[in-house]
C-alpha cells in the first residue's frame, strides 16, 4: 500500500490548520470573568475562571464580566408634579450576578438596563415636585434603586446604587428660587433683631427695677457717665443732672 507523500506547501497547511484548533480551543478567563457556553446551540454548564478548554466550531463561548458597571443616564426631560420642566441625568451602578440569565435572558442587558433606567428616572422624578426634588435627593435615589433593580432582576442583574447627578432648571425658575432664597435670608434677619431688640428690652427694664429700688444706684452710674465723658478728651462737657437732684430745690419752692 503506497504511503502517501506530503508536500511542503500540504505540511505547512496541516500545522497552520493544527494551531488554529488548538488557540480556538483553549481560552483563558479572568478571576472576574466567566464564560457562558453553547454547544450546538444548547447551554452546557458555566465554565471559568483559569483554563477552560472548548470544541472548536461546535462550541460557542459567550464571556460575562462580573465586575460592577458604571452607566451614565443621558440627560431626560422631566415634568415634575407641579408642571416645571427640568433636565435630569443620574449614573447607575449595577453588575450581573447570574451570567446565564444575563446572556439568556436578554438580548443586551448593558442596553436593556440603560432603557430602564431611563423610563423609570422620568417616571419616578415626574411624580414628585420641584422641592422633593432638590431637598429629598436620598429618597428619590432609594426609590430609583428599588424600581431598576426588581425590573433587572429576573435577568440576573444587580443594581446596587442610583444617583441623581445633576438638576437643570430654566432661568426663569433659578430667578425664582433666588428671590425666594433671599426673601428667606431676610426673614431671619428681621426674627434676629426683634429678639435681639426684646431681650436688650427685658435687661434694661431689669436695670430700671434695681436702680428703682436703689435710688443710690442712680448717683452711682451718675458718676461713672461723668468719668467717661472726661475720659473723651471733649472741649464741651454736658453734665447731666438727675431728675431726683431736681425734686429737692422743687420741694423748698413749695414749702416757700
Amino acid at each position: 500500500m503506497p504511503v502517501p507523500q506530503f508536500t511542503g506547501l500540504g505540511f505547512i497547511f496541516i500545522i497552520v490548520l493544527a494551531v488554529y484548533f488548538i488557540s480556538s480551543a483553549i481560552r483563558i478567563l479572568k478571576e472576574y470573568e466567566r464564560g457562558v457556553v453553547f454547544r450546538l446551540g444548547r447551554l452546557i454548564p458555566l465554565k471559568g475562571p483559569g483554563l477552560v478548554l472548548i470544541w472548536p466550531v461546535i462550541d460557542r463561548l459567550v464571556k460575562v464580566s462580573l465586575r460592577t458597571v458604571t452607566m451614565d443616564v443621558p440627560p431626560q426631560d422631566v415634568i415634575t408634579r407641579d408642571n416645571i420642566t427640568v433636565k435630569v441625568n443620574a449614573v447607575v451602578y449595577f453588575r450581573p450576578l447570574d451570567p446565564v440569565k444575563a446572556i439568556t435572558e436578554v438580548e443586551d442587558f448593558y442596553y436593556a438596563t440603560s432603557q430602564i433606567a431611563q423610563t423609570t428616572l422620568r417616571s419616578i422624578l415626574g411624580q414628585s415636585q420641584l422641592d422633593d426634588l432638590l431637598s429629598k435627593r436620598d429618597e428619590l435615589n432609594a426609590e430609583l434603586q428599588k424600581v431598576i433593580d426588581f425590573q433587572t432582576e429576573p435577568w440576573g442583574v444587580k443594581v446596587s446604587t442610583v444617583e441623581v447627578k445633576n438638576v437643570d432648571l430654566p432661568v426663569e425658575m433659578q430667578r425664582a428660587i433666588a428671590k425666594q432664597a433671599e426673601a428667606e435670608r431676610e426673614r431671619r434677619a428681621k426674627i434676629i433683631h426683634a429678639e435681639g431688640e426684646f431681650q436688650a428690652s427685658q435687661k434694661l427694664a431689669d436695670a430700671a427695677g434695681v436702680i428703682a429700688s436703689e435710688p443710690i444706684a442712680l448717683q452711682l452710674r451718675y458718676l461713672q457717665t461723668l468719668t467717661e465723658i472726661a475720659a473723651e478728651k471733649n472741649s464741651t462737657i454736658i453734665f447731666p443732672v438727675p431728675v431726683d437732684f431736681l425734686k429737692i430745690f422743687m420741694e423748698n419752692k413749695k414749702q416757700a
